[in-house]
């Protein structure tokens, strides 16, 4: 087939390299260059770095709602997506048949951040769902699910890359028999929709008035990037892995330093978290133990200040 690919991230690479292998991708429509680090560094997507390396033409409008002229003018079999990270126009999506590759088991989670919210709520189990684009929020026609297991350990980085190879898997099949499987799509049940929507700054900082689930979950969600933070003596500390503690404190309350000395132990509301991996602001990402090793930075008693303290 002749496919038009959309995608940007990580995820999607896989996902093309199928496509690549196995029909003619006429062009790669991806994200604009974004600045990245202290330096503020343009740089290219996953999806424009793997393209351009397969000689593969890339296209990066800023705007997709204004420019997606070149798109049609390919005359493509299909446009297919995976995580592009812009809402399609009417114009564009009435002009080709377009499927999504979606992260989640839809109508669950319809929205920009399907995986982190997996991981936020503490699921189980997810998939991924091939589906039929409409000018609607992933709310168009499913063609194909599958579904995986969520392991205690599993990020936002080892999900993502589980669900792209299931992502492989779900697409080379549809397509194998593109028509039968088109024919056969079926609406979404509009009354079990939820939403997952764009992850925003406020969402990354870890409330340790929050059940010790929930703020593993969310540190689990946000790793290893943008990484869920806390202030403390008005520093800013990156966490990237904690776990449950089996310290415990029936007496002081949550964002309470319990423990400074090979690990770092907070309060939460029904117990407490050991942190593991940690990084300071301009500073490397260390585990926790060598981070407490040789300077006294937290002090046990004391209480982290969280951005709706307001003590």
């Amino acid at each position: 087939m002749k496919i038009i690919f959309m995608g940007t991230p990580a995820f999607a690479v896989p996902i093309l390299d199928m496509l690549i292998k196995n029909h003619d991708v006429l062009m790669v429509v991806t994200q604009p260059d974004k600045p990245v680090g202290r330096k503020r560094k343009l740089t290219p997507s996953p999806i424009k770095t793997f393209a351009e390396s397969m000689g593969i033409d890339v296209f990066q409008p800023t705007r997709i709602k204004k420019d997606y002229q070149p798109i049609l003018d390919m005359k493509a079999d299909v446009l297919i997506t995976a995580a592009y990270g812009q809402i399609l126009p009417k114009g564009l999506l009435s002009g080709i048949t377009s499927l999504n590759i979606h992260g989640s088991l839809l109508p669950a989670y319809r929205g920009a951040a399907p995986i982190q919210y997996a991981l936020f709520d503490g699921l189980k189990e997810t998939g991924i769902t091939v589906m039929e684009m409409i000018y609607e929020m992933d709310a168009g026609p499913i063609i194909l699910q599958g579904k995986i297991s969520i392991d205690p350990t599993d990020n936002f980085q080892t999900l993502s890359n589980k669900l792209s190879l299931l992502g492989v898997k779900l697409l080379k099949e549809v397509l194998s028999d593109f028509n039968r499987y088109f024919d056969n799509r079926k609406p979404q049940d509009a009354s079990k929709v939820t939403f997952s929507p764009l992850i925003k700054y406020d969402d990354e900082t870890i409330d340790f008035s929050w059940p010790t689930a929930k703020i593993v979950n969310r540190i689990r969600g946000l790793a290893p990037e943008p990484g869920a933070h806390f202030t403390y003596k008005d520093n800013l500390y990156k966490v990237y892995q904690a776990v449950k503690s089996d310290i415990i404190d029936s007496s002081s309350k949550p964002s309470t330093i319990l423990q400074t000395k090979k690990r770092l132990t907070i309060k939460t509301r029904d117990g407490a978290i050991d942190i593991m991996e940690i990084q300071a602001h301009g500073k490397k990402r260390l585990h926790v133990k060598d981070y407490l090793n040789g300077q006294t930075v937290f002090h046990i008693g004391e209480r982290i200040k969280e951005d709706n303290d307001v003590n």
